[in-house]
């Protein structure tokens, strides 16, 4: 008996040795720079050249959406809405923005609606623009009954909430906060908030219930993206998330979030993306089949120079096809 136990606890430290040898943290994206091939673990070191990418194709936005801030594809179409006082969603054909289908949220107010999300049941409209003073005291996320929006008479509840870290609500004049959000993404239990950091140029994550009501948004952590984040696109399975925004000389790109545990966004690989836009105001993001986005800027004007409101198609098959795949 005292043999057998003693051939046991041998196997038993092998096994475990070998589990521990076996694991090897490191990069583990043959895309960059610092690959390790042994690397059987992420541990979120990847580091990626300079990237510029072109947009495949561009099609003019209707005026009437001139500010779009938000965007999903849904019930076979794009669905997006302005910033700033207009309460319509407006859902269109990728081919035909013009002929666009509006759909009045009737009994709300638009402040600063600067996000649009969904899950399966809901779409999410965030009210939670706050640049104009950092102060506001009744940020918002509209939540609207799928079924109901295409009845024309949509069911509509909202969760209201403030911000874990915020105890100084003196106006702090235009463009001039941390505590701007124009993006979030939304999971089966909870909505994630990405801040727009205008002093620091971070983000900052926050969770949120997604039961209507009053909440306190928690703090979970930031990352200095060094630009404005506009905009988000996630996906579940394989863990993703495509944000959108722009420094501070109007150049616009994308950052990518993946391969990380659970909902620590920051902890897997984060890449920049710059687009080939100059000066434009990209706002908004979302995705078909996790290869192509689709994208809105908004219309932009200084002095004699101006840049229309634009919906475009960008393909990302290239940097993420190896992750994707090996995920499915």
């Amino acid at each position: 008996m005292k043999i057998n136990f003693l051939i046991l606890l041998a196997l038993n430290l092998i096994i475990s040795c070998n589990n521990i040898i076996a694991q090897i943290y490191g990069c583990t994206d043959p895309l960059a720079t610092n690959y390790n091939i042994k690397a059987t673990n992420n541990d979120g070191s990847c580091i990626y050249k300079d990237t510029v990418i072109n947009i495949t194709s561009t099609i003019l936005l209707p005026q009437i959406i001139k500010e779009s801030s938000g965007l999903i594809f849904w019930n076979e179409k794009f669905w997006t809405h302005n910033d700033d006082t207009d309460i319509n969603l407006y859902s269109f054909d990728k081919t035909a923005p013009s002929e666009y289908t509006a759909y009045s949220i009737t009994g709300t107010k638009n402040i600063e609606w600067e996000e649009l999300q969904q899950d399966d049941e809901y779409i999410y409209i965030g009210d939670t623009g706050n640049n104009a003073n950092g102060n506001r005291t009744d940020l918002k996320i509209l939540r609207i009954e799928k079924k109901s929006l295409l009845t024309s008479n949509p069911i509509i509840d909202s969760i209201s909430f403030s911000y874990s870290d915020q105890t100084d609500f003196m106006p702090t004049g235009a463009n001039n906060t941390n505590f701007d959000c124009e993006a979030f993404i939304v999971s089966n239990d909870s909505i994630y908030l990405f801040t727009k950091q205008w002093i620091t140029l971070q983000t900052a994550i926050y969770s949120l219930s997604k039961t209507p009501g009053c909440h306190i948004a928690t703090f979970k952590g930031q990352y200095n993206i060094n630009g404005l984040i506009t905009g988000a696109f996630y996906n579940q399975i394989p863990p993703l998330v495509v944000l959108c925004g722009y420094n501070k000389l109007l150049q616009p790109f994308l950052f990518l979030l993946y391969d990380f545990a659970n909902f620590d966004f920051f902890s897997g690989n984060k890449r920049m993306i710059y687009l080939n836009l100059p000066l434009h105001q990209v706002e908004a993001i979302t995705s078909i089949n996790l290869n192509t986005y689709y994208l809105t800027n908004e219309y932009f004007s200084f002095g004699k120079f101006s840049i229309q409101p634009m919906f475009h198609e960008i393909d990302l098959s290239f940097l993420l096809m190896n992750y994707l795949e090996k995920n499915k």
